[in-house]
């Protein structure tokens, strides 16, 4: 018979949980540095074990660790000692998942990883176990208490775990200068990596009678009417050979209406931006979206081998087919 209503004992529950994690951040400090050092510097792959649930955990840290730009791999610690454990290279770090510390699958692997010298984290919720005292780096994922009212179920104790590592993948990513276009390649398909695989060439505007393509030594004034024909906000200049040699942006305009108010027949080169960003026909159209939001530019010319602009590719375009 339940003491409590179904709704209290829930919301016990996701405030244990919570606090669980919230003690982390105390536990954070130069261990936690450690650890991210060593697992940046892995020239190898990151190898994480662990026994049932922590074992779970350490599944889905492994994902998320290779998703993020850190190669990783789970260990089944009770299959190790029947030959997996020879997927460990001495270039590898292992991450080593036990909350008592003393979980006998993973002592059974620790003379394995002691005699390749492979450099370990140990993640664990007693400070003073096996594993602990084994461990190059030691990361507290401790809790007061389990949220099972039993305080036997490993459930506070593994979102602690869940959320080490996670942390663990974030700071990782960050120090790798991992970026939005990076993670959409591990994650081609599904929502995260919708619209991915759309390169320039399916989503940019390429008929030719339909690009603001103008001489460099036409006037500035003439070079505004193709703009406000062709409505794309930008014109592209080429030289004598067709070579692309600058834009005419919006900004460039109201810049040179400020600048030569009392001279707008001046050539266009002397005003548009000189060596403009460009993209190729056969990149990412992702690429494309990286270079528009760090340019805050809405707009990029394709161009071929030669330099020739081929195309533009405009950025809702690129939204509308579902490339964030």
């Amino acid at each position: 018979m339940l003491v409590k209503s179904i709704n209290d004992l829930a919301k016990d529950v996701l405030k244990i949980e919570a606090n669980s994690i919230l003690r982390l951040v105390d536990t954070i400090g130069e261990n936690f540095d450690n650890a991210v050092e060593l697992l940046y510097n892995c020239k190898g792959r990151v190898i994480i074990t662990g026994m049932g649930k922590s074992g779970l955990i350490g599944k889905k840290i492994a994902a998320t660790l290779s998703s993020t730009g850190t190669p990783s791999y789970f260990l089944h610690p009770a299959e190790s000692t029947h030959g997996d454990s020879g997927i460990i290279t001495r270039e590898d770090v292992v991450i080593a998942i036990s909350n008592s510390g003393e979980t006998q699958e993973l002592m059974n692997l620790l003379p394995l990883i002691k005699r390749f010298g492979v450099k370990m984290v140990a993640m664990t919720g007693n400070l003073n176990s096996t594993l602990a005292k084994a461990g190059d780096v030691v990361l507290d994922i401790s809790v007061e208490r389990e949220a099972c009212p039993l305080n036997k179920a490993p459930t506070a104790s593994t979102t602690a775990t869940l959320a080490m590592g996670d942390a663990l993948a974030v700071c990782l990513l960050e120090k790798r200068g991992f970026s939005e276009e990076d993670f959409l390649i591990f994650h081609p398909s599904g929502a995260l990596g919708k619209g991915f695989l759309y390169r320039v060439k399916d989503l940019m505007l390429s008929d030719m009678e339909k690009l603001p393509i103008v001489h460099e030594n036409e006037s500035f004034t003439s070079v505004i009417e193709t703009i406000s024909k062709y409505k794309l906000g930008m014109a592209i200049m080429v030289n004598q050979s067709g070579v692309i040699t600058g834009v005419l942006t919006d900004g460039d305009i109201r810049r040179t209406l400020i600048k030569h108010k009392n001279d707008l027949s001046i050539a266009v080169k002397e005003v548009m931006t000189a060596n403009p960003k460009r993209i190729k026909e056969e990149d990412y159209a992702a690429s494309a979206l990286h270079l528009m939001e760090k340019y805050s530019i809405t707009a990029l010319a394709v161009v071929d081998g030669n330099d020739r602009p081929i195309g533009v590719i405009h950025i809702h375009d690129i939204l509308k087919a579902g490339v964030a």
